[in-house]
């Protein structure tokens, strides 16, 4: 841990004392081999009754599988081996791109979910053969609920939806190619 002022409040009522770190923090955590397998960084953080970390600012972590979170609030219980925040974040991954808020995650960053989220993620070739990058399954979509855009949904099934096929061999994904998914809407 490296930061550059380190001050420590006494508790109250038998409870562990507080740490401040009003001019950074910069953690790494190291594994059995002395990798890092969690890098931290934040503008300003605090250890209350040494298990909560409460990292504010501009929050940086660094998992070992390289996804970069980006965040600018952070808590980190380490009784209950979990990270959260409800401000909005962004992880970058070399696959994939995702933002959002109410972040949840195990104490690795290997394993989160992240509510109101959009991201950018590959497309296969299989969902590109139209050859101009859409989405031909929801070009269609006219916003009455028909997906046929003929208008004539009646709404019993039978508005000939396209068959789906599913590849007998797992798809690989193009590598250049990203697909932007709309935000949820807002009920």
């Amino acid at each position: 841990m490296v930061v550059e002022e380190w001050d420590i409040y006494n508790g109250t009522d038998g409870k562990a004392p507080t740490w401040k770190f009003l001019k950074g923090l910069l953690m790494e955590r190291y594994d059995k081999d002395f990798h890092i397998d969690l890098y931290v960084q934040s503008d300003t953080a605090y250890l209350h009754e040494q298990h909560l970390w409460e990292l504010r600012g501009r929050v940086v972590v660094r998992n070992i599988k390289g996804d970069v979170f980006r965040t600018e609030e952070l808590f980190w219980d380490l009784n209950k081996h979990e990270m959260w925040s409800y401000k909005y974040i962004r992880i970058v991954t070399p696959e994939r791109e995702l933002e959002g808020t109410e972040f949840h995650s195990n104490e690795q960053m290997t394993q989160y979910s992240v509510s109101n989220s959009i991201g950018a993620f590959p497309i296969t070739e299989k969902e590109n053969e139209d050859g101009n990058g859409n989405e031909s399954d929801n070009d269609n979509d006219n916003g009455n609920g028909n997906e046929n855009g003929n208008g004539n949904g009646n709404g019993n099934g039978n508005e000939n939806k396209k068959d789906s096929v599913i590849p007998s061999e797992p798809v690989k994904p193009h590598s250049k190619q990203m697909r932007f998914l709309p935000a949820p809407n807002k009920r």
